[in-house]
């Protein structure tokens, strides 16, 4: 069932793909009025729009991936339509209490317990695939690098939390993207996503060369796949745990842009969120510096820093952890 966050369906479609049995996706249309039967841990379809959303009726599916607070409700909904039969999954955390779900697959940033019913993953779940990089890299390969040159891809986020990629933060990222590229001879590839300020963006790209390719998220057919296929290292800003994940995917070295180190871009709304994340409720909010960590204590990425030794690499496999429990929570042969 899709989320309402794009890179929460990144991994729901993902996984499923993963799993390789045949799946439909559902679309949910939510209501405002909808989001305090949410917070209140009700099971049901009022914080939908029937009409508007995908069909929900019988038969029921064996296996539902979902993620997100909206979606709770009507996952736990069709769980008790089906008599207990269709088999929750959910990505990140939940808001109602985790036995209601069959299993939760979450990485460090939550924070969550180790007990049953919990997979603990290094990073997020994602599409990228040996296959899908091969066929990005021959689609991809005459425009972002006919020359053959090695490059360095450097990917993108916006406001995350307590950081942000503003300014400030794009002047010292073209500054030591641009020393990494001519310390090994190579071209960027730059993409930006869709929580990238213009601004931002409009900077970084001022300050590379013009050798740099730089494409402007919404601008166009989206090269992602063909960045990360093509690169030979990968630089990630700090926000993005999911471009991270995807990055440290492919096994090629990885670099972290760490947004919290100064001059860093600062709002009021990063501020409250440092806040929180120090003295608010673990559940209320998300620690990033613990993926951060994970990755980098495993030698799957490094910061990027003047003069710093790249990560020796290496594929994560979290999304073959995720099937593995899949599979063994149904115990069914439909797989």
């Amino acid at each position: 069932m899709r989320s309402y966050r794009a890179g929460e369906n990144s991994q729901i479609i993902g996984l499923a793909e993963a799993l390789g049995a045949p799946f439909e996706e559902k679309r949910l249309v939510y209501k405002p009025t909808g989001a305090l039967g949410n917070l209140t841990r009700r099971v049901g379809l009022f914080g939908i729009d029937r009409r508007a959303s995908s069909p929900l009726a019988p038969p029921w599916p064996k296996l539902i991936i979902s993620a997100g607070l909206r979606n709770e409700p009507v996952c736990r909904w069709i769980a008790k339509q089906s008599e207990g039969r269709t088999r929750l999954v959910f990505l990140g955390r939940t808001w109602a209490p985790r036995s209601e779900f069959d299993l939760i697959v979450t990485t460090p940033q939550y924070r969550l317990p180790d007990e049953d019913g919990v997979l603990h993953n290094l990073g997020t779940l994602h599409r990228v695939t040996e296959p899908r990089l091969v066929e990005a890299a021959e689609v991809w390969k005459a425009q972002l690098n006919p020359e053959d040159a090695p490059t360095i891809a450097v990917l993108i986020g916006g406001r995350s939390g307590p950081v942000t990629f503003g300014t400030h933060a794009a002047n010292r990222l073209a500054s030591l993207a641009q020393a990494r590229a001519e310390k090994i001879g190579a071209k960027l590839l730059v993409t930006s996503s869709s929580r990238t300020d213009p601004r931002a963006i409009d900077m970084l790209a001022a300050h590379l060369p013009k050798s740099a390719h730089v494409h402007r998220f919404g601008h166009g057919e989206n090269p992602y796949f063909g960045v990360l296929a093509l690169a030979d290292e990968i630089i990630v800003t700090s926000d993005s745990i999911a471009m991270l994940s995807e990055a440290c995917a492919t096994g090629k070295p990885v670099w972290i842009f760490d947004l919290g180190a100064p001059p860093r871009d600062r709002s009021l709304a990063t501020e409250l969120y440092r806040a929180l994340v120090r003295f608010g409720p673990k559940r209320l909010s998300r620690d990033l510096a613990l993926v951060h960590e994970s990755f980098i204590a495993r030698d799957l990425a490094a910061w990027l820093e003047a003069d710093a030794e790249p990560a020796s690499g290496g594929q994560t496999q979290d999304v073959q952890r995720a099937v593995a429990c899949i599979r063994e929570l149904l115990a069914a042969s439909w797989l």
